[in-house]
């Protein structure tokens, strides 16, 4: 399967946030790596997209439904 940007879950992320959530900046809890949530690598399938960190593959983002879960990633900015 091939990764897509953070920018195919934009839709889902304003919904889950209602803001604009793909200029914000965050880092990986995993390898401190900071990365825009545009340049997460995202993976969408079935009712669901993984976003993941570019540094090191670590899940940082679920989304589900509409709904999203920071598993791995912490933003800077709320």
């Amino acid at each position: 399967m091939d990764a897509l940007d953070g920018n195919a879950i934009a839709g889902d992320l304003f919904a889950a946030f209602g803001r604009e959530m793909t200029t914000a900046v965050g880092w990986c809890t995993s390898c401190g790596a900071r990365s825009a949530v545009a340049e997460l690598r995202v993976y969408v399938s079935g009712p669901g997209a993984v976003a993941e960190c570019p540094g090191c593959g670590t899940v940082a983002i679920v989304v589900a439904r509409g709904s999203a879960r920071l598993a791995g990633y912490t933003l800077a900015e709320p």
